[in-house]
């Protein structure tokens, strides 16, 4: 009963991973919005490096695990942004490499306001190991060796900002790419679905040592129902933020950030599952880190966001 019970589970996230919700889920990408919009790149002016890892379902096995790399800053008096996107997703059997440079435009409206045109560019590797698995009938050769898919891609995205409020519109990958699973027939063939990402949110004054930052994130993907969160967070003195969010159908998240000085920043979410993984997973853990640094030839007399 307990094999049965991990098999059944196990393709409820497999196919969670490969139909409902292909590309990762996390829940601090308000940190690195890099992530869910190329626009984003060089809006926070100096070279900004985040490293974000999560450990999705925990006590799962095979549950997801995902690392993310970004890198980007402003140049040309930031009118331009350019910065790259490295993933890596591991799911059971599956480890998804990908690598994604990406280019922003932006066109000032006024003083206080701006809007950034963004492109993505770059591939995915999957690449599944079948010998892993331990079989129940170890002569099905359907069922064994290593199987590697290549597809590039390539994405665009807009992203509106002012000192108050921002919104972003992307579609951070446009092909619908055909990824080959266990062998050449069309019942083991997964077609990659297509993205959009709406997201929005604003910066209000509560107090001269308090702000609050509410925000929103609806992801649409073709043929897979609507998905959006909705978070809310206080910051106290520039510095340390604590903050909560609600995922539809999936999760309440606790969030924490602190900015240990001018360069550093950390970040922690830990997502209590509400969906029925709650019976057999604890939540799911996520860290950050985040790297600022400022280059006199290329910042010079720019300013710097001081949180975001």
């Amino acid at each position: 009963m307990r094999f049965r019970l991990y098999i059944f589970c196990f393709f409820v996230c497999l196919a969670h991973s490969l139909f409902a919700q292909q590309r990762p889920i996390q829940s601090l990408y308000m940190f690195d919005p890099l992530l869910i919009n190329p626009a984003f790149a060089g809006t926070q002016v100096q070279l900004s490096a985040t490293a974000t890892y999560r450990n999705q379902w925990v006590n799962f096995e095979g549950a997801p695990k995902t690392f993310t790399h970004t890198a980007h800053s402003g140049f040309r008096k930031n009118r331009v942004g350019v910065g790259y996107i490295l993933t890596n997703d591991q799911i059971g059997i599956h480890d998804d490499i990908g690598f994604y440079g990406v280019y922003s435009y932006k066109l000032p409206l006024s003083k206080k306001a701006t809007l950034s045109f963004g492109l993505q560019g770059g591939f995915n590797n999957l690449r599944s190991n079948y010998n892993l698995l331990n079989l129940k009938n170890q002569g099905d050769g359907s069922l064994s060796g290593v199987n590697s898919s290549f597809t590039p891609n390539f994405g665009a995205g807009l992203y509106y900002r002012q000192s108050k409020f921002f919104v972003g519109l992307s579609v951070p990958y446009i092909l619908s790419n055909v990824i080959v699973g266990l062998d050449q027939s069309s019942a083991t063939r997964v077609a990659q679905k297509r993205y959009y990402y709406l997201n929005g949110g604003a910066n209000l004054k509560v107090s001269n040592k308090v702000k609050f930052y509410p925000s929103t994130l609806i992801r649409y993907q073709d043929d897979a129902p609507l998905s959006f969160d909705v978070n809310a967070f206080l910051v106290f003195y520039d510095a340390v933020g604590v903050g909560l969010s609600y995922r539809n159908n999936d999760a309440i998240i606790p969030m924490f950030e602190l900015q240990i000085n001018q360069n550093f920043h950390v970040g922690y979410a830990y997502d209590i599952t509400t969906s029925a993984l709650n019976q057999y997973s604890n939540g799911s853990h996520e860290i950050m880190i985040n790297y600022r640094v400022k280059f006199a030839k290329i910042h010079k007399g720019l300013e710097c966001p001081t949180y975001w």
